[in-house]
């Protein structure tokens, strides 16, 4: 066993070396819900051991060292990674044992943080094959002072990468392009002590990217509150993982449905705000509770009720009430259709009228991760400086993006630019838009990027502009520049005159 610091590129080649060991056998798809368990027990683990040897330096007493105190989880007898690693039939049922012996035993902490997997299943995983597992990951100790915080949480990131790269087109129910996350986290900036909150957040690397924000202002980032909520049970116990890997303590992701359960209420039963949101919904999902929407208890149907077949502005409508009425604001990653579907006009005109949507921000294709539709991020501000009131900036970024290896991200060139530009909040000649509230009414409250900023399209795209949209756009085209012709025959007209 290695006890030496582990450097970055040997930690990626550890972490997926374990999906060597389980390819062929299992599907990739459902890697993650056997791993990520298993790096997680590893790591409590010894840095239990890591805590007991500075405790018994200090005490003489290895009774004294095993005192709670002395520990940040509690690990029972029979529970620790070297009680499994003994264990040479039934390794699965003793796994399980284990796991679930800890989240007992930290009832505050790590209740259901190991996820649902089926370890029971020996056609799945069979003694040999876990075997192999449990000792590819005891080749190294995941100590504390092997592997910092920060470096082991990078190293399970990369693992998420990874997993979302083998998964097709599931990925993007639980990851989310990070350099995206990181521009979106940057526009929102937040703040020591805030708190930050995520309706659909995967395995949390939104909310994770905020704690690395603050740390990387040099700023107090262990005061975050970080609030997520995820449908997907396995999911949602990887971004508690997530959490605890990067150090993160006061970290909360509860398990359900937010549109129907939604799990952060104060002590009214109402929902809780938030100084920053950031989201990347489910898009166009049709298994929803519409019905129930009609008459919310939550009072999230403020602009109307969608349509069945598309819960966009049912996500839209729960983040605003989700904002901090003085503090709050969000960014949130939709598919384009959002800015103009016919279907939505009614919520979306009451979405503009609410002076709630500060930018607009068209991306280029491939953002969604392994789905060629282009991106759009519209931000939320529930207090907007008075001279932004009434105005929304529209930026076209359509451009600013790189594909290698059939991945697409923001280079930092390409985030400089978006950043400066939003923060700006001016016009760009061909590259933004500050539109006023009666511009946007005279474009029947559409707000589709082609209206404002150069020739911004989603031709790459699942969602293209529909034909009534389009129409739109080439009347308004049409009367402007009728009124362009008219504004220079009438000034030709006077200079003959004179």
């Amino acid at each position: 066993m290695s006890t030496k610091r582990i450097t970055q590129r040997e930690l990626e080649s550890y972490l997926w070396g374990a999906a060597v060991v389980l390819r062929g056998l299992i599907d990739a798809g459902d890697y993650k819900q056997y791993i990520f368990p298993l790096v997680f027990l590893k790591r409590i683990s010894d840095v239990y051991d890591e805590e007991h040897a500075a405790a018994l330096q200090v005490y003489g007493d290895a009774e004294l060292a095993d005192l709670p105190e002395n520990h940040r989880f509690a690990i029972p007898d029979g529970a620790h990674w070297k009680d499994v690693r003994e264990t040479t039939t039934n390794i699965g049922q003793t796994v399980l044992k284990a796991m679930k012996a800890i989240e007992s035993a930290n009832p505050d902490t790590l209740p259901g943080v190991f996820g649902d997997g089926d370890w029971g299943n020996k056609d799945l995983l069979p003694d040999s094959t876990l075997a192999d597992l449990i000792e590819h990951f005891s080749t190294r100790t995941l100590s504390i002072a092997n592997l910092p915080e920060d470096e082991l949480g990078n190293g399970y990131e990369y693992l998420i990468k990874k997993f979302a790269d083998d998964s097709g087109h599931t990925a993007q129910e639980f990851y989310t392009n990070r350099t995206l996350v990181h521009l979106m986290t940057q526009m929102l900036e937040p703040q020591p002590g805030e708190s930050v909150y995520d309706p659909t957040c995967g395995t949390g690397g939104m909310l994770i990217s905020t704690a690395a924000e603050v740390k990387r202002q040099g700023k107090e980032w262990r005061g975050l509150k970080l609030y997520g909520q995820e449908l997907n049970y396995g999911t949602s116990a990887i971004a508690r993982m997530n959490l605890f890997l990067h150090g993160i303590t006061d970290g909360h992701v509860a398990h359900g449905d937010t549109l129907g359960k939604p799990g952060f209420l104060d002590e009214k039963g109402q929902l809780m705000t938030f100084d920053v949101v950031l989201a990347n919904p489910p898009y166009s999902i049709k298994a929803w509770n519409r019905d129930a929407f009609v008459k919310d208890p939550y009072g999230r149907n403020i602009w109307g009720v969608p349509p069945q077949g598309r819960a966009d502005y049912a996500f839209f409508q729960h983040i605003a009430r989700s904002l901090d009425p003085k503090t709050g604001r969000a960014a949130i990653l939709f598919p384009h259709g959002v800015l103009f579907r016919k279907e939505e006009a009614t919520m979306r005109e009451a979405l503009i009228k609410s002076d709630l949507i500060e930018s607009v921000i068209g991306l280029g294709a491939g953002l969604f991760y392994n789905s060629p539709m282009e991106a759009v991020v519209i931000t939320l501000r529930a207090n907007k400086p008075a001279e932004h009131r009434g105005k929304i900036l529209f930026i076209n970024a359509v451009n600013e993006v790189t594909r290698e290896q059939a991945q697409s991200f923001l280079e930092e060139a390409h985030q400089t630019r978006i950043l400066g530009t939003y923060r700006d909040f001016a016009s760009v000649d061909g590259f933004a838009t500050v539109a006023d509230l009666s511009q946007i009414a005279s474009k029947n409250f559409s707000l589709a990027l082609q209206l404002y900023v150069g020739a911004a399209n989603a031709a790459n795209g699942v969602e293209k502009l529909a034909v009534e949209d389009a129409v739109t756009a080439w009347r308004v085209a049409a009367k402007e520049s009728d009124q362009a012709i008219t504004d220079v025959m009438n000034l030709f007209s006077r200079e003959v005159l004179a």
